[in-house]
């Protein structure tokens, strides 16, 4: 268990967030949630015990150990993945090497053999002599083969790399287990692992993560992050975001009697409950939503940005043949039709591939053969992945605006327009070259939604995005009545857009009218 006692974190005399009173307790999964900027990473520091805090104190029951999810792919360069792994236990690596050292002596005084003798017992008691098979098991488990086992980390790929720093941290049944953005980087198959082996955990977990398919289907409270406070909620990322939605309607609505938003809320958590009763999902175990008090509910104060797609022209029936395009090495002789109303989830493990065919379809490369035929009422635009290009330029963001905004070049209509992305007062005045990864996509979303395009392309749009940006976003990709092609690592964003999945996967290539789940539930190996 972790109890937080008035805890305060302050930076140059401004506080990050004070007056934290909370407790993680045993056999839960907590995720936390907050806009870019308002402390989760701090936050997860301090729980780690890698910060201090300014006020306040954090307690761990004695003798529990803490793991950590670690950032650093380089770290571990010169020692083995079995050594890698291991050394998430650090007590128990300190011991192999102690043991190991010992050996190697001819002789031994007798001191150092009942040193020695120690080090063995303390070894059995933390099931040491299991230890290089449970990790072979959890290696194994993520698709890294016994062929990387006792290779070098400096001689694997960055993304094996990611697998097993992840191992690492869930190694050797910790007591506390912290992860941060866990699922960045895996595959399809490797995220539904990791559900399953937190579904199983059953000490504490804390998680932050961006991925809200991944927060509904491994937490069971969330840990809100909200200008300088942090409340805990039970339920899952859905449940605190439409009840927090619910709530702050009620809370608009001054007229309504107390009884009436009392029942209100009552029939939502009811719906609420059932649903998630009849899912996969590793809350319903938990049948916390049943016990939520109504007076728990409250509204956030997280801002979204308004992110709606409207067309200035209906598509005719023809949108876009592509027939034979080859462009080596990523692909060859690739042909579909994209018919109306189609929203396509393009989908490959290389994300070259995809990104190169965006490029090729909007004319930023070129082919090595074949043919792309756009019908005559198309305009389209683009959400390219690398937006530098857009913002290599002396210009505020009001001006930057301003070039999409075509006879409406007025203040008041570019301030709206910075407004609704949630940038407001002086930010419009601020240069577009020192601005955030996050706060350029949100530019680059507000530029589409000015284009009126009847068909939008959109390259991973939710990266260096905050959940609050995400959620916006895929409300408005589904409100979208044009075409859309697209990718996304966003489990939640591919299932509820797309109606067709186009997938590059095993030097062949997959075109299904299906839904994200149906596709995975087809074609991925489980694991």
């Amino acid at each position: 268990m972790i109890t937080v006692n008035n805890v305060a974190m302050q930076f140059d005399g401004k506080y990050l967030f004070k007056e934290v009173n909370l407790k993680f307790i045993k056999g839960n999964c907590y995720g936390i949630i907050g806009a870019n900027g308002a402390g989760k990473s701090t936050f997860l520091k301090l729980l780690s015990k890698e910060l201090e805090p300014s006020f306040g104190e954090i307690i761990t029951d004695k003798g529990e150990r803490i793991s950590v999810l670690k950032q650093n792919q380089n770290a571990y360069d010169d020692y083995t993945v079995m050594d890698t792994v291991m050394m998430g236990h650090e007590r128990l690596y300190q011991i192999k090497t102690e043991k190991e050292a010992l050996y190697q002596k001819s002789n031994l005084t007798d001191e150092e053999n009942n040193h020695l003798c120690d080090l063995e017992m303390e070894f059995a008691d933390l099931d040491g002599w299991n230890a290089e098979s449970d990790i072979a098991t959890l290696l194994n488990g993520l698709d890294v083969g016994e062929e990387y086992h006792y290779m070098y980390m400096k001689d694997l790929d960055a993304k094996i790399k990611v697998k097993i720093l992840l191992i690492q941290a869930l190694f050797g049944n910790p007591d506390i287990l912290i992860l941060d953005e866990p699922t960045n980087n895996l595959d399809i198959a490797s995220c539904e692992w990791l559900e399953k082996f937190l579904e199983d955990f059953t000490n504490l977990v804390i998680i932050v993560s961006h991925d809200r398919y991944f927060l509904n289907n491994v937490c069971n409270y969330i840990c809100d992050v909200d200008y300088g406070k942090i409340k805990l909620f039970g339920g899952n990322y859905d449940f605190w975001y439409q009840s927090s939605q619910l709530a702050l309607q009620q809370m608009k609505d001054q007229n309504k009697k107390i009884e009436t938003k009392r029942k209100e809320l009552q029939d939502f958590i009811a719906r609420f409950s059932a649903n998630l009763s009849k899912s996969r999902q590793a809350t319903s175990r938990k049948k916390l939503l049943e016990k939520l008090n109504i007076e728990e509910i409250t509204p956030s104060t997280r801002r979204y940005p308004f992110v709606d797609f409207k067309i200035n022209r209906e598509c005719g029936n023809d949108i876009l043949i592509v027939e034979n395009l080859t462009k080596e090495p990523y692909f060859r002789n690739l042909s579909f039709t994209v018919n109306k109303n189609d929203k396509i989830a393009f989908l490959a493990d290389n994300t070259l591939i995809t990104t190169t065919l965006f490029n090729v379809l909007m004319g930023l490369d070129v082919a090595d053969s074949g043919t792309i035929k756009w019908g005559v009422t198309i305009t389209k635009d683009y959400l390219p992945q690398d937006n530098s290009a857009y913002f290599d330029k002396d210009l505020n963001m009001s001006d930057w605006i301003r070039q999409y905004s075509g006879d409406e070049q007025t203040d008041t209509f570019v301030r709206g327009w910075l407004g609704r992305m949630l940038f407001s007062g002086e930010e419009a005045f601020k240069m577009v070259r020192v601005l955030s990864g996050g706060e350029k996509v949100r530019l680059m979303l507000a530029k589409v939604m000015l284009s009126g395009a009847n068909v939008i392309l959109l390259d991973d749009p939710t990266n260096h995005l905050d959940l609050e940006t995400i959620t916006s976003l895929n409300n408005g990709m589904i409100r979208y009545r044009g075409n859309l092609l697209f990718t996304s690592h966003d489990h939640e964003i591919i299932q509820t857009v797309a109606n067709r999945i186009i997938a590059f996967k095993d030097n062949e290539i997959i075109d299904r009218m299906m839904t994200y789940e149906e596709y995975i539930e087809r074609f991925i190996e489980k694991k």
